[in-house]
């Protein structure tokens, strides 16, 4: 499979180098050439599938040759090692739990894919590679945990200080080995700007190799198509009108679900459930597209101002914002909304959700009082505990700490402390000449 530019001024590219690059030469996200459906055959008979064999057979034809069949097939099975459990709240909806991974976020399954291909390609490179990563919150600590331990591959995680939860900056800055963690004077969007730039610096990509593990990357992104088959696989025989309500930050989860449905997935509508940072709903109202600041809220992996994959999402419906709308709706949410529907799901479920699948479940319910022959499925991005602050006080009860969550909450931070980008350059630079 071929990938090309979306700032189309880059020559088309395999999957190998879309991975190792990250970014394309022109700075434009990587698409793949063709999308092939599958066929029928292969929804109908989803039941006698395992979860691996949905996978291999639906992501497939992205990646293969570069890497061969067989090694793509203990890729996946090495990736999805955990449960992908579906809760059903009321008739008309359910979530999908993708907390059970050993950083209890769905980053896991996109962090622990990108680090086996990598590893897979750098295998006989004498080269480290430097994996630099911005995160809002759970990326960091997925792309920490996936990539420990991986040989010829050096992990920098760009986090802003003060606005990711205490359990989240754990998990990224205490692992040590080839993970260290940059603590940044400013929001994520600072993060995220200083990462785009540190590519297109000559200084740096001539003397060292750098690729990102955030959603722009192809091995990053791709993978979550996988959450959207397995609900499927799950709900399809109780319900036919299937919609996602997908909590929405920089739009790589969202964007992989309408890969699945490129590829055939029966899937009725998707809704971009959003918080305050809420650029795109207002596009779906306007057709004007306005990134801004991002602005702090209680579900920080979505405080995003510009959505990197929004571009992607734009290029599958070939630009055409008619089409577009009519498969996707839009909600923003206040903190304090947030708040209530936690508070609700806890007193009319009995169930424990976080900020960014509180948002998620808003999205249903909005979707719902229009659409009453739906069976909407929100996705639970990260495990209550992360976020234990918030959820603790708004339900008024314990929540108890998971095996995966208690393990890092004694160890010390390590991080160093950056403001600006020649600071992250100097950095870059002396760990190049330290090697």
């Amino acid at each position: 499979m071929n990938y090309y530019s979306l700032n189309r001024k880059a020559p088309n590219t395999n999957f190998e180098t879309a991975v190792i690059k990250g970014l394309a030469p022109d700075r434009g996200l990587y698409f793949p050439e063709k999308i092939t459906a599958l066929p029928s055959a292969f929804y109908k008979n989803i039941d006698s599938k395992s979860y691996s064999e949905i996978a291999f057979e639906a992501i497939k034809q992205f990646i293969c040759p570069e890497i061969p069949e067989h090694l793509l097939k203990t890729i996946i099975e090495d990736t999805l090692s955990f449960d992908f459990p579906i809760v059903n709240l009321d008739e008309n909806i359910s979530t999908l739990e993708l907390f059970h991974g050993p950083t209890m976020a769905f980053k896991d399954v996109g962090a622990r894919f990108m680090a086996r291909c990598l590893g897979y390609f750098n295998q006989n490179n004498n080269n480290d590679i430097t994996v630099l990563v911005a995160t809002s919150g759970d990326t960091g600590g997925a792309v920490a945990n996936g990539f420990l331990g991986v040989k010829g591959v050096n992990v920098v995680i760009l986090y802003p200080s003060g606005k990711v939860s205490n359990i989240q900056e754990k998990q990224l800055t205490t692992l040590g080995q080839n993970i260290t963690a940059l603590e940044v004077d400013g929001v994520f969007d600072d993060c995220q700007d200083m990462v785009k730039k540190a590519f297109l610096d000559s200084t740096i990509t001539s003397t060292m190799q750098l690729t990102s593990a955030n959603s722009i990357n192809v091995a990053r992104w791709l993978p979550q198509l996988f959450y959207f088959m397995f609900t499927y696989k799950q709900l399809h025989q109780q319900h036919e009108n299937i919609v996602f309500s997908i909590p929405s930050g920089n739009f790589g989860n969202i964007c992989a679900g309408m890969i699945a449905q490129q590829l055939g997935l029966p899937v009725k509508h998707f809704i971009a459930a959003n918080n305050a940072n809420n650029v795109v709903t207002e596009y779906l109202k306007t057709e004007e597209y306005h990134p801004k600041p991002s602005v702090q809220t209680i579900s920080n992996a979505m405080d995003v101002g510009n959505p990197s994959n929004f571009i992607r999402i734009k290029e599958i419906y070939k630009n055409d914002f008619d089409q577009l709308r009519s498969n996707l709706s839009s909600y923003s949410y206040t903190d304090n909304e947030t708040k209530s529907a936690l508070l609700e799901m806890y007193k009319r479920y009995n169930y424990v959700a976080d900020p960014h699948g509180a948002i998620g479940y808003l999205g249903c319910k909005d979707y719902l009082k229009t659409h009453h022959n739906a069976h909407c499925v929100f996705l639970e991005t990260a495990h209550p505990t992360k976020f234990l602050d918030v959820v603790e006080d708004v339900i008024d009860t314990k929540v108890d700490l998971p095996p995966q969550i208690q393990a890092v909450m004694h160890q010390e931070k390590v991080a160093l402390q950056i403001s600006n980008y020649e600071q992250l350059k100097t950095f870059l630079l002396q760990s190049v000449s330290k090697t």
